[in-house]
């Protein structure tokens, strides 16, 4: 079971080798075997399970496929989608979104909820309510943040795939630092409905972590898509994105970086040279490669993930308070949660302009530095690793701005592609001298995720890493 990916297990739910209760059944003893080392899922929903196995799981692209939803952004019925967050304990939502009603037609079987940051808002995952996930390949690290829960349960074999979001890094972050792949795709091609339009105003978009290309490209072909009411249509690509991934892209001009943009602390040199050395390797695939960067500063990026993100927790979380009857404060918002609400308060409808103004611009130079290369290729973060408790989110003496200059220190590559809504990837090609994982992050133009799948394909066929495995999963386990 934890050899496979989803498509293979799929497979053998069609060929009638396996029944889909087999491998619900096989999920949870995984989430028995390693979760209490992890805290990577955080409930079993065994009775969403059984309503589903009961009826019959669709026979789509991943008929039976064990499943896990994180804690925040697409949600089931009945389920709890709680933010990490003490104020919403026990809230969960009357009816399906779209996107877990498309996930459900895929035929996957939501099996459990997975651990996330206090409203998402960290790149690494410690919130209070339900305490630190740890690293599969190190649990004295961070899995990243923040679908940190989903990221450390599938590299650990719990299950093949699991739901993620991405609001400024919170799939390509942790997919890097748990040796998966992580894709963001472009803005507007997954569904948000039928209760909202968009995620923090454009910022958020919704997939899911995998261990292999093959798994994201065809949850992708499942799932996308506009539904009643989107304001965003996205043109249907000329080939589906699972045949993408099994071509070898064209000849592609791959701009790299080793460099934090101007302003940020500077990248640890292991980071650097893995940059280095994937460069070297994406010419010896064929491939153009030469340095440059966008003139984006560290500064902007702040900017937008705290000034456009901040007024949408602050809305959110004040109307939660209101209508739960429960007051925001100490014992139901963590400190830097707070410090964003009240960033957002204070905001004028002037101030949210300039933010929003500041991010078209942000986009359009992008658009413009993507007339000089196909591909861009950065870290996905500054180290190599990340230590449980280096992004503090308790610490009461941080104001929304130093919180999120604190989180944008080492993840300033990240963010600025949630302003544009472009497609990026985080791709496990590089290692540390010890085992750990080191993504490396791979930018497209708006729209154009046929090209990263097609690299990603050609780099996993030609160096691949399913057969890593982290000490502290499932395979670790059973030796």
């Amino acid at each position: 079971y934890a050899r496979h990916d989803a498509t293979a297990l799929a497979e053998l739910v069609r060929n009638r080798e396996v029944k889909a209760t087999e491998l619900a059944d096989l999920a949870y003893e995984a989430i028995s075997l390693v979760n209490g080392d992890l805290n990577a899922v955080i409930e079993e929903t065994r009775y969403e399970a059984l309503r589903t196995l009961s009826e019959g799981a669709p026979a789509g692209p991943f008929e039976g496929v064990p499943f896990l939803v994180k804690d925040v952004g697409m949600h089931y019925a009945g389920v709890p989608s709680e933010m990490g967050s003490r104020l919403l304990k026990g809230v969960s939502m009357p009816t399906d979104s779209e996107l877990a009603a498309r996930c459900k037609r895929a035929g996957l079987v939501l099996v459990g909820r997975t651990n996330i940051p206090e409203l998402g808002a960290n790149a690494s995952t410690e919130p209070v309510l339900n305490g630190p996930t740890h690293n599969p390949w190190n649990l004295a690290n961070s899995p990243g943040g923040s679908s940190g829960g989903a990221a450390a349960a599938v590299a650990a074999g719990i299950t093949p795939i699991a739901h993620a979001n991405d609001g400024g890094g919170s799939i390509r972050i942790p997919a890097g630092l748990c040796g998966l792949f992580g894709l963001k795709p472009t803005r507007g091609r997954h569904p948000w409905g039928p209760d909202v339009d968009e995620g923090i105003f454009g910022l958020g978009v919704e997939h899911v972590v995998t261990r292999t290309v093959r798994d994201s490209a065809a949850f992708l072909d499942a799932v996308h898509g506009s539904d009643i009411g989107a304001r965003y249509l996205l043109q249907k690509p000329d080939i589906s994105f699972l045949e993408a991934s099994r071509r070898d892209p064209r000849r592609l001009k791959i701009a790299f970086c080793m460099d934090s943009p101007d302003g940020a602390q500077p990248v640890d040199p292991v980071c650097r040279q893995a940059v280095l050395d994937t460069a070297k390797f994406c010419e010896e695939l064929g491939h153009d490669v030469f340095e440059a960067k966008p003139d984006i500063a560290f500064e902007e990026s702040c900017a937008i993930f705290r000034d456009v993100g901040a007024p949408g927790i602050a809305a959110g979380m004040l109307a939660a308070s209101a209508q739960l009857g429960r007051p925001i404060n100490a014992d139901t918002v963590e400190p830097t949660s707070r410090a964003l609400i009240r960033r957002g308060q204070e905001m004028s409808a002037i101030d949210f302009a300039g933010a929003f103004a500041l991010m078209n611009n942000i986009s359009r130079r992008l658009g413009h530095f993507f007339t000089t290369c196909d591909i861009w290729l950065t870290p996905v973060i500054t180290l190599p690793v990340l230590p449980l408790g280096r992004l503090n989110a308790q610490d009461e003496s941080l104001d929304a701005a130093g919180w999120v200059r604190k989180i944008m220190e080492i993840t300033p590559f990240t963010a600025m592609f949630n302003g544009s809504g472009q497609p990026a990837m985080s791709v496990p090609v590089q290692w540390t001298a010890d085992g750990q994982p080191i993504g490396m992050h791979f930018v497209a133009r708006f729209a154009e995720e046929t090209t990263l799948f097609s690299l990603a394909g050609q780099i996993e066929r030609t160096r691949p890493w399913i057969g890593r495995t982290p000490p502290h999963g499932v395979l670790g386990r059973l030796g």
